[in-house]
Protein backbone atom coordinates (compact mmCIF):
# COMPACT_ATOMS: atom_id res chain seq x y z
CA UNK A 1 0.00 0.00 0.00
CA UNK A 2 2.86 2.36 0.84
CA UNK A 3 4.38 1.64 -2.56
CA UNK A 4 1.17 2.74 -4.32
CA UNK A 5 1.05 5.97 -2.31
CA UNK A 6 4.71 6.73 -3.11
CA UNK A 7 4.06 5.98 -6.80
CA UNK A 8 1.02 8.27 -6.84
CA UNK A 9 2.96 11.03 -5.09
CA UNK A 10 5.77 10.71 -7.64
CA UNK A 11 3.26 10.98 -10.47
CA UNK A 12 1.68 14.08 -8.93
CA UNK A 13 5.11 15.70 -8.53
CA UNK A 14 5.95 14.93 -12.17
CA UNK A 15 2.67 16.38 -13.41
CA UNK A 16 3.19 19.50 -11.30
CA UNK A 17 6.73 19.92 -12.64
CA UNK A 18 5.57 19.56 -16.24
CA UNK A 19 2.68 21.93 -15.65
CA UNK A 20 4.96 24.52 -14.06
CA UNK A 21 7.44 24.27 -16.93
CA UNK A 22 4.65 24.64 -19.50
CA UNK A 23 3.24 27.65 -17.67
CA UNK A 24 6.64 29.34 -17.48
CA UNK A 25 7.22 28.72 -21.19
CA UNK A 26 3.85 30.18 -22.10
CA UNK A 27 4.28 33.11 -19.71
CA UNK A 28 7.39 34.23 -21.55
CA UNK A 29 6.34 37.22 -23.67
CA UNK A 30 9.07 36.90 -26.26
CA UNK A 31 7.69 37.45 -29.74
CA UNK A 32 9.42 36.26 -32.87
CA UNK A 33 8.66 38.07 -36.09
CA UNK A 34 9.23 36.40 -39.41
CA UNK A 35 8.65 38.50 -42.45
CA UNK A 36 7.91 37.06 -45.84
CA UNK A 37 7.39 33.47 -44.75
CA UNK A 38 3.69 33.47 -45.61
CA UNK A 39 4.46 34.26 -49.26
CA UNK A 40 7.31 31.79 -49.63
CA UNK A 41 6.95 28.79 -51.93
CA UNK A 42 7.42 26.39 -49.04
CA UNK A 43 4.55 27.88 -47.02
CA UNK A 44 2.11 28.16 -49.91
CA UNK A 45 3.08 24.73 -51.25
CA UNK A 46 2.64 23.09 -47.85
CA UNK A 47 -0.71 24.81 -47.45
CA UNK A 48 -1.89 23.51 -50.83
CA UNK A 49 -0.50 20.02 -50.11
CA UNK A 50 -2.41 19.78 -46.83
CA UNK A 51 -5.60 21.07 -48.47
CA UNK A 52 -5.34 18.51 -51.29
CA UNK A 53 -4.45 15.65 -48.92
CA UNK A 54 -7.41 16.39 -46.66
CA UNK A 55 -9.75 16.55 -49.65
CA UNK A 56 -8.52 13.19 -50.92
CA UNK A 57 -8.76 11.71 -47.42
CA UNK A 58 -12.38 12.82 -47.13
CA UNK A 59 -13.12 10.96 -50.38
CA UNK A 60 -10.98 7.85 -49.86
CA UNK A 61 -11.77 7.12 -46.20
CA UNK A 62 -15.46 6.24 -46.76
CA UNK A 63 -14.66 4.24 -49.90
CA UNK A 64 -11.98 2.15 -48.19
CA UNK A 65 -14.15 1.74 -45.08
CA UNK A 66 -17.06 0.60 -47.23
CA UNK A 67 -14.93 -1.99 -48.98
CA UNK A 68 -13.58 -3.24 -45.65
CA UNK A 69 -17.07 -3.48 -44.19
CA UNK A 70 -18.25 -5.50 -47.18
CA UNK A 71 -15.24 -7.83 -46.79
CA UNK A 72 -15.83 -8.15 -43.04
CA UNK A 73 -19.53 -8.94 -43.59
CA UNK A 74 -18.63 -11.68 -46.07
CA UNK A 75 -16.11 -13.16 -43.61
CA UNK A 76 -18.63 -12.88 -40.76
CA UNK A 77 -21.23 -14.81 -42.73
CA UNK A 78 -18.80 -17.74 -43.08
CA UNK A 79 -17.67 -17.70 -39.44
CA UNK A 80 -18.95 -19.55 -36.40
CA UNK A 81 -20.49 -17.79 -33.39
CA UNK A 82 -17.23 -17.00 -31.62
CA UNK A 83 -15.62 -15.57 -34.73
CA UNK A 84 -18.73 -13.59 -35.61
CA UNK A 85 -18.14 -11.44 -32.52
CA UNK A 86 -14.63 -10.64 -33.72
CA UNK A 87 -15.90 -9.71 -37.18
CA UNK A 88 -18.62 -7.56 -35.62
CA UNK A 89 -15.95 -5.74 -33.62
CA UNK A 90 -13.90 -5.22 -36.77
CA UNK A 91 -16.93 -3.75 -38.55
CA UNK A 92 -17.48 -1.32 -35.68
CA UNK A 93 -13.79 -0.35 -35.69
CA UNK A 94 -13.95 0.29 -39.45
CA UNK A 95 -16.99 2.54 -39.04
CA UNK A 96 -15.48 4.50 -36.14
CA UNK A 97 -12.16 4.85 -37.98
CA UNK A 98 -13.93 6.16 -41.05
CA UNK A 99 -15.79 8.73 -38.98
CA UNK A 100 -12.56 9.75 -37.26
CA UNK A 101 -10.67 10.10 -40.55
CA UNK A 102 -13.41 12.21 -42.13
CA UNK A 103 -13.77 14.44 -39.06
CA UNK A 104 -10.01 14.89 -38.75
CA UNK A 105 -9.72 15.69 -42.43
CA UNK A 106 -12.58 18.16 -42.29
CA UNK A 107 -11.06 19.84 -39.23
CA UNK A 108 -7.71 20.23 -40.98
CA UNK A 109 -9.48 21.57 -44.05
CA UNK A 110 -11.29 24.17 -41.95
CA UNK A 111 -8.07 25.22 -40.19
CA UNK A 112 -6.23 25.55 -43.52
CA UNK A 113 -9.18 27.57 -44.85
CA UNK A 114 -8.48 30.29 -42.30
CA UNK A 115 -4.98 30.78 -43.67
CA UNK A 116 -6.09 31.39 -47.23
Amino acid sequence: MKRKIKHAAARIRAVCAIGTAAFLMLANNTTAYASGISQSKIATGTEKLIADATTWLMVLAPVVAGLLIIYFCIRRSAADEMDQKKWNNRIVVAIVSCIGAVLGSATLNIIIGYYQ
